[in-house]
């Protein structure tokens, strides 16, 4: 069994608030759980409009799946015009971890 988790850090583009903020990164967190079937949430950053930090988590058996769902994940959040994303922290943990 594997796990994969990634956070990303986002610049979120012309938002004034906290309401603003989150009707930008709600559709981010639904997408990625509805097309990848991850579990994904806002994980930091909720008291600043401008910033969001976004949590994905993945289990699997095998080692280049999990690899290759965290890559998805990681494009189709680059791949979104309205935010800008500033990194990615990226952890995979085998059975021998």
């Amino acid at each position: 069994m594997y796990t994969g988790t990634l956070s990303f850090d986002l610049l979120l583009g012309d938002v004034h608030s906290l309401k603003g903020k989150r009707s930008l990164v709600r559709p981010i967190v639904a997408e990625l759980r509805r097309s990848l079937a991850v579990c994904a949430a806002e994980v930091g950053d909720q008291d600043l409009h401008r910033r969001a930090r976004i949590g994905v988590a993945v289990v699997s058996g095998d080692a280049g799946h999990l690899t290759d769902i965290l890559d998805r994940c990681e494009r189709m959040v680059a791949a979104r015009p309205e935010v800008e994303l500033l990194s990615v922290r990226r952890r995979i943990h085998g059975e021998d971890d």
